[in-house]
């Protein structure tokens, strides 16, 4: 009989952006301190599950979500390169609807073809990098549980992959709060179903955070 295997992509709690900048994969933005506290519920929250690896994007703030989970359980926190945000061309810029980067002529040929969004990196590239990150997972906690920290758009963008959807969507309509967990349950090799949940409350997905 096959074994269950579970493995949790955990978005990051949030990031103390004063300036409200997209900050992609720039160094340096930490949890803020609701996002300390959002990464102590998730660990109160998955106390008890039967985790057995614990694995983060490289980015301080995925790393500072995964800390308090994996000591929980005794166990050190890997890093998977895969796991990390989008690479984006508007790192370092306001973004928001009307404002910043977005009223520039200059960027608007970013803009015009949704397959390959703004950020430069195409979807089924982003998905495929996470799925790669899923399997090592899957097989590094094979009949137990593992836990993976990443962030929304990775999240998101290989939940709709897996459920055979378009990648192209609109990011006001994403299920993916502040340190939500997606749930992927796995009998052997094969993806059985996708449990979502917001053990610290839900969060609106246009407010960047990624």
């Amino acid at each position: 009989m096959s074994a269950t295997t579970i493995v949790h992509l955990l978005r990051h709690g949030e990031v103390y952006n004063p300036d409200k900048i997209l900050y992609g994969r720039l160094p340096g933005f930490k949890l803020s301190d609701r996002g300390q506290r959002q990464a102590l519920t998730v660990a109160e929250a998955v106390a008890t599950h039967d985790i057995t690896h614990v694995v983060a994007s490289p980015l301080q703030r995925a790393q500072e979500t995964a800390a308090p989970i994996a000591a929980a359980h005794r166990l050190d926190v890997e890093t998977d390169e895969r796991l990390i945000e989008a690479d984006n061309q508007f790192e370092g810029e306001r973004v928001a609807v009307g404002d910043g980067a977005l009223r520039e002529p200059k960027h608007w040929p970013k803009l015009v073809n949704p397959f390959r969004p703004s950020w430069g990196e195409p979807y089924v590239e982003i998905a495929h990098r996470m799925l790669g990150a899923i399997h090592r997972a899957r097989r590094a906690a094979e009949g137990h549980e593992a836990l993976c920290v990443s962030h929304q758009l990775p999240i998101w963008t290989v939940r709709r992959f897996l459920e055979a959807k378009r990648l192209w969507h609109d990011p006001r309509n994403r299920q993916c709060s502040l340190a939500s967990l997606t749930s992927l349950v796995f009998e052997g090799e094969e993806l059985v179903r996708i449990v979502y949940s917001e053990p610290a409350g839900t969060t609106d997905p246009k407010v960047t955070g990624a």
